[in-house]
């Protein structure tokens, strides 16, 4: 269990952990010659039935406000510290009022220094108190008195703490692997060390992990957990890394390391936020603001996204622009701190990690919010696509949780959504969604083939754009993908037809193909003539002969190698396997233009067009006066290439 302090300055946090364990967390000259805690310190302590009791000593100071929220956004228990003398100050309730808005339940308060006071001042000091902690998330919260000087209660907190954490269950070490770093520092001989609380997943030694923002990637040398050297930390741990592979400079208080598929980072993230009640106006879109989220703090504007402004004491929907991309995800508390970061004015906890700029406030984007709300993920996301259209991105859903592979695949189990793979993102829909939007997209594409039965399919943005659901391109292609599985649809090369459609010619039209056919074929296939030479050999129209090409074309019988130049499918693929032919017959795997040109008898001008094609296609890759064959020509002019 890690153990957090919080109080005003001078109540004796520092001496009170030292006093527990041994340890003196004041570990800086400036922190001795001052006598304040400035930096967040450290101590640990064994639990007599094995494990570890960490604490973490944060500032009391005003000015270090901010280390004080790097510190206590990552522990399990708090201990509020009040000196019997001085009472209830102006920092105890700011340290409360954060650990309020860190949704921090589990602490207790201690009273310090009660070999300076009576009786009667400690009765008093105690009303004090408990009248500071009601309506906060510790207002249950037990009272200790203690002295930390002479050690008198100091027993008995031990023994209060001990139970408490013997009695709390095993933080589970579900989800992906993230850690919000606090320290970073070079240790001689062995490198970069990153300090942190593990919030999610495990790491082990080996591992790779990215730091964010710099994306970095860094190998796990070894591991310290809880002070002591170990095989991997999990979540809830106080860990330090030795990273391989990241320089010093690279990573800071205020970074993340994360899994490597956990990467996704937002300026904007939408979220709950409450504005305290000792605030004496309300709050107004695009308030600026010190964010404290982790142990990062940054810059950011405050959009409200219910009514013009908030109410002191309210709370409600917002969205964060910050300065920079943040690794937040749902669930993530935040504080908010005033520009000159003097006050506290509220904070929240985070919804959607990757909200969007624009249609922000619609009711439909209200209406997915109090979707996201929900803590348990699969609730969530049974009720996102339920919501129109009823696609979601899955992928990102997943990595806005925090969800390892593992989860996010028990996820589907739980929900049994129909699912698509696109690209690396996997987008989820409501069976009844599919089914909806099936409907639509074959009764679109069946107008569209009577209205031109020649023509091999629909455009993928212009059936999108035509159907009543608007739909985003990636939900088209989920839902394309979703309805050729089960044989409805076809879509490749960009166009979508009905599985019971093939294209066809009038008879005026096939006829001309045919001649055409014959012309750009047989010994003319690696030359074939232009539009204007194909025009004066059939009689017929440029025009004419230009729109029936680009119709063969989309039906994938010829290829535009350059304007008004087609080739028939078959003649490129063997164009193509001839480049591997004469690349693989010489020594450096290259062939120059000329080599290609007289290989192939296509004259120069038009080997140029074909290699020109050829690298557009990505088939081949130009270095200089020479190319390389960097692709299967079957591959990129197979049969099912309709480009």
């Amino acid at each position: 269990m890690i153990v957090g302090t919080a109080g005003h300055i001078d109540h004796g946090k520092t001496l009170l952990v030292k006093a527990l364990t041994g340890i003196d967390c004041d570990r800086l000259k400036e922190e001795k010659a001052r006598g304040i805690t400035i930096e967040l310190g450290f101590a640990y302590a064994p639990l007599p039935g094995g494990g570890t009791l960490g604490f973490v000593d944060v500032p009391g100071h005003e000015r270090f406000v901010h280390t004080m929220l790097a510190g206590a956004a990552s522990v399990d228990f708090v201990m509020l510290v009040v000196a019997a003398d001085d009472g209830v100050m102006p920092q105890t309730r700011e340290h409360l009022q954060i650990l309020d808005l860190l949704g921090l339940e589990h602490g207790l308060v201690v009273i310090n220094k009660c070999d300076l006071v009576d009786a009667a001042r400690l009765d008093e000091v105690e009303a004090e108190i408990r009248a500071a902690l009601a309506g906060t998330s510790l207002a249950m919260a037990e009272v200790a008195r203690v002295s930390a000087a002479t050690g008198d209660g100091i027993a008995a907190l031990r023994e209060t703490l001990v139970e408490e954490a013997e009695s709390r269950p095993e933080r589970a070490t579900r989800g992906a692997f993230r850690m919000a770093i606090d320290r970073s520092f070079t240790v001689a001989g062995a490198g970069t060390v990153v300090t942190g609380t593990v919030v999610s997943g495990a790491i082990a030694v080996g591992a790779t992990a990215v730091a964010l923002p710099s994306g970095i990637e860094a190998r796990v040398r070894t591991i310290h957990a809880l002070g002591a050297p170990a095989e991997k930390g999990v979540a809830g741990e106080r860990v330090a890394l030795n990273l391989a592979g990241a320089e010093r400079q690279a990573v800071a208080r205020g970074d993340w390391l994360v899994a490597p598929d956990q990467r996704s980072a937002s300026p904007r993230f939408d979220a709950r936020f409450r504005l305290l009640d000792s605030e004496t106006r309300a709050l107004r879109t695009w308030t600026p603001v010190h964010l404290h989220i982790g142990t990062s703090e940054i810059e950011a504007r405050i959009v409200l996204l219910e009514g013009e402004t908030l109410a002191p004491g309210a709370s409600g929907l917002v969205q964060i622009v910050a300065a920079s991309p943040l690794p937040v995800r749902a669930g993530d508390r935040l504080v908010a701190r005033d520009a000159g970061g003097a006050r506290t004015l509220g904070g929240g906890a985070v919804i959607d990690p990757a909200a969007p700029q624009r249609f922000r406030r619609t009711p439909a984007r209200l209406a997915a919010l109090a979707a996201m709300a929900e803590r348990d993920p699969e609730l969530a996301l049974a009720e996102l696509i339920e919501l129109p259209p009823g696609i979601v991105d899955l992928t990102a859903f997943a990595i806005g949780r925090g969800l390892s592979a593992t989860e996010t695949d028990r996820l589907i189990e739980e929900v049994q959504p129909a699912v698509a793979d696109l690209q690396g993102h996997r987008h989820a829909a409501a069976p009844a969604a599919v089914e909806r939007l099936g409907r639509e997209i074959v009764e679109r594409l069946g107008v569209f083939h009577a209205a031109s039965p020649e023509r091999p399919g629909m455009a993928e943005d212009p059936l999108r754009l035509a159907l009543p659901t608007r739909l985003t391109r990636p939900q088209l292609k989920a839902v394309l993908a979703m309805l050729a599985a089960a044989g409805e649809v076809v879509a490749q090369g960009g166009l979508v037809r009905l599985a019971s459609h093939s294209s066809s010619l009038g008879a005026a039209d096939q006829r001309l193909w045919d001649r055409i056919e014959a012309a750009i074929g047989g010994d003319h296939s690696y030359r074939p003539p232009q539009v204007r030479e194909l025009s004066e050999a059939t009689g017929q129209p440029i025009a004419t002969i230009r729109k029936l090409l680009k119709t063969m074309a989309r039906m994938g019988a010829v290829v535009e190698v350059a304007s008004d130049r087609f080739f028939l499918k078959p003649a490129l693929l063997e164009l193509g396997r001839m480049a591997g032919e004469l690349a693989d017959s010489n020594d450096g795997k290259t062939f120059s233009a000329a080599e290609f040109r007289d290989r192939a008898g296509s004259g120069r001008n038009v080997g140029i067009q074909i290699l020109e094609h050829f690298d557009r296609r990505g088939l081949t890759l130009r270095q200089g006066d020479v190319r390389r064959v960097v692709k299967d020509p079957a591959v990129v002019f197979g049969a099912r290439d309709a480009s």
